[in-house]
C-alpha cells in the first residue's frame, strides 16, 4: 500500500518540493559560478593599478585589462546562467517526457 501511495505522491512532490529543491540547487550552482568567475571583484578593482604601476601607462593598461576581464567573465557567467536554466527546464519537462514516451510505446505495441 505504501508503494502505491509513493507512486501517487511522486508527481506531487516532483512539482512542489522537488521544484524547490531544484531551484535551491540551481541557485547554488549560480553562486558557485559567480564565486569562481568573480566579475564583480574585477569591476570593484577597476581603477586599482596592477603590479603597483602608478604611472599613466600602467594605469591605462590596468583599466583596459580589467575591463576586458569583466566583459569576458560576465559573458561566461551569462552562459553559465543559460546552462543552469536549461537544466532546470529539463527538471520540469522530464516527467512529462517520460509519460509521453511510455504512452507512445504502449500505443505502438498494440
Amino acid at each position: 500500500m505504501e508503494f502505491i501511495l509513493d507512486l501517487v505522491y511522486f508527481p506531487l512532490w516532483w512539482y512542489s518540493g522537488g521544484v524547490k529543491y531544484a531551484l535551491i540547487w540551481c541557485w547554488h550552482l549560480l553562486q558557485n559560478g559567480n564565486l569562481y568567475l568573480a566579475p564583480g571583484l574585477w569591476l570593484k578593482n577597476m581603477f586599482v593599478p596592477m603590479y603597483g604601476q602608478t604611472d599613466l601607462q600602467g594605469r591605462l593598461m590596468s583599466i583596459f585589462m580589467r575591463f576586458v576581464n569583466v566583459i569576458g567573465r560576465g559573458f561566461a557567467l551569462l552562459i553559465w546562467l543559460i546552462i543552469i536554466l536549461a537544466i532546470f527546464l529539463l527538471w520540469l519537462v522530464f516527467p512529462v517526457f517520460i509519460v509521453y514516451m511510455l504512452l507512445q510505446s504502449l500505443l505502438l505495441v498494440k
